[in-house]
């Protein structure tokens, strides 16, 4: 099912770091995008996420940084997502 890992960064002002652990939590496991192409996302630390094919990385970076930057999570900044693939072991 989670055939893909990603490794997702935030950029807030210019600074760029792993997304934080409950941020990815708070999205992926509660869904708020009301978007089924996110149900099946499970964050496995900070900055990393596996998701199956229903989404690309380049989807869900979009989804998450409206979302961070909806709930002010850059503090009046917009909030980026770069979201990279990872070789699967």
């Amino acid at each position: 099912m989670y055939a893909q890992k990603l490794a997702v960064d935030v950029v807030i002002a210019g600074e760029r770091r792993p997304c934080p652990l409950e941020w990815l939590d708070q999205f992926c496991m509660r869904n708020f995008t009301n978007a089924a192409e996110f149900d099946d996302t499970l964050p496995t630390g900070e900055g990393r996420l596996e998701i199956s094919f229903r989404t690309t990385p380049e989807r869900f970076a979009a989804a998450f940084s409206a979302w961070l930057t909806q709930r002010g999570k850059g503090h009046g900044q917009p909030v980026a997502v770069v979201a990279t693939l990872q070789p699967v072991s």
